[in-house]
C-alpha cells in the first residue's frame, strides 16, 4: 500500500504509439542500453537529483510530519523495523525477522510479538541502533508533551521487554491489533525508531534540533536543508546493508510542474515522479529517460469538515457530491488518466469493497436534497437558511495547476444549485501542518491526495477517537458505527472476517458522504535512463530499495 491495472483510454493510446512507456521501466527509445554503453551526457556517475514540484517536508521526524515529501524523505535517512516491497508486503530491515503467528514471532494468542534487531547497527554518529530505540520511541509517541500527529496503534502497547543484548524487543499488547506491524514501517502512525542516546533526556522533543537535522539510520544522510531551494544527502557509511550504490542524492525544490518539467528537459535532473496528467503526453517527446507508469494508493478526494454547520448535514454533503460532474472533471482535467475511486482502500488491496458505485450526477436530485435540509433558492438562484447564504471554502495545493482548475470546475457546477464555494489554497507545508488549516479544523472542505498504507487498517481516519489533536481524523466526524467498526477491524488477524467489516466500514463511509472519492492514481515518472535498479512501487514510497541504486 502492486498489481498494475488498465490505464484508462487516453493512457492506452500513449502506450500504443509509443514504447517509451512501460511498465517494466524499458529506457525512452527502446529497450535498455547494454551493459557498458555510453551513458547520458548529462550523467553525473553517483550523483542522482531528484525533482519535487513545489513541496517541502514540514518536519524530518515523522513523528510529526504529515507532508508526502516528509514520507519519501524518511526512506532515504530512517531504517524502520520494516520496509515494504513492490506489492506492499513487509520485508525484514532493522528487524531481522517479519514476526507472523506461523514462526512464532506472534503468540497464538495475537498479544505479544518478538522482534529481534540485528547485531551491530549504528546511527549515522557511531551511536549503537537496537531496541532501546524502541522503547524510547514508543514513550516517546506517548508522551502527553510531545504532539505526536498519530499514538494508534502504539497506544495499544502494554510493555516493551528488552533481552540478548538489548537486541530482542518482546512487545506486550493490551489488545489484539492487527495492524501493529505497520506502526513499525512506513506510512500512517508509523515512527521509525528515534535515537534514545540524543533525545531520552529531553522533556519533549516538539522543536529538537534532530527535526530538522535528523542523524540517520537509513542508507543516507541529510547533509543540508537549504530551505525552499534543496535537501542534500551522503551516503551513509554505518548503514548495515553496507555503502549505498549512489554517493549523494539531491532533492530539488521547484516553484511549480511546469518548471520541473522544463528543468527535466534540460536534464537538470534525473528524476520526476507522480508527473501531473496535462504533461504526461510530452513524455514520449524527452530523450534519455526512462518513462513507468504504476498505479499507486495516492487517491485523491474531496474531504468535508463535517463540524461545520452548513456542511454537518448529510443531506447537503450528499447534494454537493451529485451537483459536481466528477466524471468530466477526471476525464477533462485530469485526462483520464487515472481510476476512478469507490473507498479509500486500492483496488487491488485485498480488503477493497465490492458493489459500491459513485455519487451519480444528478443536479435535479441535488437541489431538492438542498431544499429538503431547509437550504432555499432565491430570486437569484442562490441558497440561503435563516437568512445566511449558503457558502463553503475548499483548499488544495496549487503546486499542479489541474488541481486549481478542478476547484474552478466544482465552483461552476455549485453555483449551477445555488451554492458558493470560495477557493482559498495554501502552500503543502502550511495545510498539512500541524497548526495548519487541516489539523486545527480551520477549514471547510479540501481537495489533496492521501497516501494508502498496505495493511487496510484506517481507524486513524474514521474514528472519533482520533479527531485532531488526537490523530488524523480530519472529516471531524464521530460517528459510532464508524468507531466501533474500524476497531473491530484491528482485533483479529483473520483476513476474512477483517475483509467483512472493512465492507461494512466503507458501505457507512458511502451513507454518510464525508468524502467524494474522486481517483486513484496512475503514477507516471521520468527517470534517468543510467539510474539502475529503479522498481517504482504502489504503496508508500519509491524509494523503499534506495540503496540499490547506481548511476
Amino acid at each position: 500500500m502492486r498489481k498494475l491495472l488498465a490505464l484508462a483510454a487516453a493512457c492506452a493510446v500513449l502506450v500504443s504509439a509509443c514504447t517509451k512507456v512501460d511498465s517494466a521501466g524499458a529506457p525512452a527509445g527502446g529497450a535498455p542500453a547494454a551493459s557498458g554503453a555510453p551513458k547520458n551526457p548529462w550523467t553525473k556517475p553517483g550523483h542522482l537529483t531528484i525533482g519535487f514540484a513545489g513541496e517541502e517536508p514540514d518536519s524530518l521526524n515523522e513523528m510529526f510530519s504529515h507532508t508526502d515529501a516528509a514520507d519519501q524523505i524518511s526512506n532515504l535517512i530512517d531504517e524502520p523495523l520494516f520496509r515494504y516491497d513492490p506489492n506492499g508486503e513487509f520485508l525484514p530491515a532493522a528487524a531481522a525477522v517479519v514476526p507472523t503467528i506461523a514462526n512464532h514471532g506472534i503468540s497464538a494468542d495475537g498479544k505479544t510479538i518478538a522482534l529481534h534487531f540485528r547485531p551491530n547497527m549504528k546511527w549515522s554518529d557511531g551511536a549503537p541502533y537496537d531496541a532501546r530505540d524502541l522503547v524510547f520511541t514508543w514513550h516517546a509517541v506517548m508522551n502527553p508533551a510531545n504532539n505526536a500527529k498519530l499514538r494508534l496503534g502504539w497506544d495499544d502497547i502494554r510493555a516493551i521487554d528488552l533481552s540478548d543484548h538489548d537486541l530482542t524487543a518482546t512487545v506486550h499488547l493490551k489488545n489484539v491489533y492487527s495492524g501493529i506491524l505497520g506502526i513499525w514501517a512506513f506510512g500512517g502512525a508509523a515512527v521509525p525508531p528515534l535515537p534514545a542516546h540524543l533525545l531520552a533526556k529531553l522533556p519533549d522533543i516538539n522543536h529538537a534540533p534532530f527535526n530538522a537535522k535528523p542523524i540517520s539510520s537509513g542508507p543516507f544522510v541529510l547533509t543540508q536543508w537549504n530551505h525552499g531551494a534543496s535537501l542534500e544527502f551522503a551516503a551513509n557509511p554505518n548503514y548495515w546493508r553496507g555503502k549505498p550504490g549512489l554517493d549523494t542524492i539531491a532533492i530539488k525544490i521547484v516553484p511549480n510542474a511546469d518548471t520541473l518539467f522544463n528543468e527535466l528537459q534540460t536534464h537538470e535532473v534525473d528524476l520526476y515522479e507522480s508527473v501531473p496528467e496535462v504533461q504526461i503526453p510530452r513524455l514520449p517527446q524527452l530523450t534519455g529517460y526512462t518513462i513507468t507508469k504504476q498505479l499507486s494508493a495516492n487517491y485523491r478526494r474531496l474531504e468535508f469538515n463535517t463540524s461545520r454547520p452548513q456542511l454537518a448535514d448529510v443531506r447537503v454533503r450528499r447534494a454537493i457530491a451529485e451537483a459536481v460532474n466528477w466524471d468530466r472533471i477526471n476525464q477533462t482535467i485530469y485526462h483520464g488518466y487515472n481510476i476512478r475511486a469507490v473507498s479509500d482502500l486500492l483496488p487491488t488491496n485485498w480488503a477493497a469493497p465490492v458493489g459500491i458505485s459513485n455519487y451519480p450526477y444528478d443536479v435535479e436530485n441535488a437541489k431538492k436534497l438542498l431544499d429538503a435540509a431547509g437550504w432555499h433558492a432565491g430570486a437569484d438562484g442562490m441558497r440561503m437558511k435563516g437568512g445566511v447564504p449558503f457558502a463553503f471554502s475548499v483548499s488544495t495545493t496549487p503546486s499542479k495547476p489541474a488541481n486549481v482548475q478542478a476547484e474552478v470546475q466544482m465552483q461552476q457546477d455549485l453555483r449551477a444549485v445555488g451554492i458558493q464555494l470560495e477557493i482559498k489554497n495554501y502552500q503543502t507545508s502550511l495545510l498539512f501542518a500541524q497548526n495548519g488549516p487541516i489539523y486545527t479544523g480551520k477549514f471547510d472542505s479540501e481537495f489533496t491526495i492521501y497516501t494508502d498504507a498496505p495493511d487496510p487498517d484506517n481507524e486513524g481516519l474514521w474514528s472519533g477517537k482520533f479527531i485532531p489533536p488526537h490523530g488524523a481524523n480530519t472529516t471531524w466526524l464521530n460517528d459510532p458505527v464508524l468507531t466501533q467498526t474500524s476497531h473491530d477491524a484491528l482485533l483479529t488477524f483473520d483476513r476474512a472476517k477483517r475483509k467483512a467489516l472493512y465492507q461494512r466500514e466503507a458501505e457507512r463511509v458511502h451513507e454518510l458522504a464525508p468524502v467524494v472519492y474522486l481517483y486513484w492514481q496512475n503514477s507516471f515518472s521520468a527517470v534517468n535512463s543510467d539510474l539502475k535498479n529503479w522498481k517504482p512501487a504502489s504503496y508508500i514510497s519509491n524509494y523503499w530499495n534506495c540503496w540499490e541504486w547506481t548511476l
